[in-house]
């Protein structure tokens, strides 16, 4: 099991959590912002902010960081009737650069474990993201490259700013693409061009990104954040038990057969079905006016 990663308070920004506070979207929050080790958790209305924050190494993932990636979803499960969306980010000019390297240089040749951590710290937190109870946004500010690119693709919608780009560096180094990278890429834009990202190793810009379907918005950088948080409330406000399922049938849809499909969808239909959500739903149609889901 992980070791957690001891909290830390916030020493820059204090603020009274008697006073709502406004981000750059416009909307209300309160509360102080929670940090990790590399790893700021901010939490607005029904929406968390989970902000990969290590800018010396361009937000490289290390142990330390995952650790406190595991502490923050905590954070998030401790509050799961609350938050409704999950935002991740990165902190300055990196959204992540992948596997924290510092100090590999010093194995000896045939004696390091490259893929230990993969098992023991990187494979949880993607199944716990996997697994979430509430859609999840990723914002992606900068380069992602590596373990940060399969972070990034992890989203249910993937927004980017127009300088952004994506690297899937491994070759780089002589390793092989990890951290789903190899499951994720065919599936979103085929074998041919994943393939191709893998063996050559060359950026993907953000604008070439979106013409390949890899992901959903590019943005201009100054806006990325303000259209982030507003997609990110639109989703909170929804029918977050229906979307929560969305988001299960098309994670399990890959690996299931056609009749597999079909009972899943039936099942999936009856739980949304007996929500109060969807009640709420049709009375709303019915009267012309917009919902007012409550996740319930």
């Amino acid at each position: 099991m992980d070791k957690p990663a001891q909290k830390i308070k916030y020493g820059a920004e204090i603020i009274n959590p008697d006073s709502p506070r406004t981000n750059n979207a416009g909307h209300s929050s309160r509360g102080n912002p929670m940090q990790f080790k590399h790893v700021t958790l901010d939490i607005d209305g029904p929406v968390a902010i989970l902000k990969l924050d290590h800018q010396e190494v361009m937000n490289a993932v290390s142990i330390d960081m995952l650790g406190g990636l595991g502490e923050a979803l905590d954070a998030i499960e401790d509050k799961k009737a609350e938050v409704r969306c999950l935002v991740i980010t990165g902190a300055g000019r990196a959204f992540c650069t992948g596997a924290n390297l510092q100090g590999r240089n010093n194995q000896k040749p045939g004696k390091s474990n490259a893929g230990a951590a993969l098992e023991t710290a990187f494979h949880p937190f993607l199944r716990r993201l996997r697994n979430l109870h509430c859609p999840i946004v990723t914002s992606v500010n900068g380069p992602a490259a590596g373990a940060g690119m399969s972070f990034a693709l992890m989203g249910d919608m993937i927004l980017c700013a127009r300088s952004s780009y994506f690297l899937q560096a491994f070759r780089r180094i002589g390793l092989v693409p990890d951290c789903g990278s190899t499951w994720l890429l065919p599936r979103l834009i085929g074998k041919a061009r994943s393939v191709e990202l893998s063996l050559m190793g060359e950026r993907l810009t953000a604008e070439k990104a979106l013409e390949w379907g890899l992901v959903n918005r590019v943005y201009d950088d100054a806006a990325l954040m303000e259209e982030t948080m507003k997609l990110a409330h639109e989703l909170a406000n929804g029918p977050t038990i229906a979307l929560s399922l969305i988001r299960k049938l098309y994670w399990d849809s890959p690996d299931n057969s056609f009749e597999d499909q079909l009972n899943l969808e039936f099942q999936s239909q009856r739980i949304a079905g007996s929500a109060e959500d969807f009640k709420e739903g049709v009375t709303a149609f019915l009267e012309k006016r917009p919902a007012k889901f409550k996740g319930k």
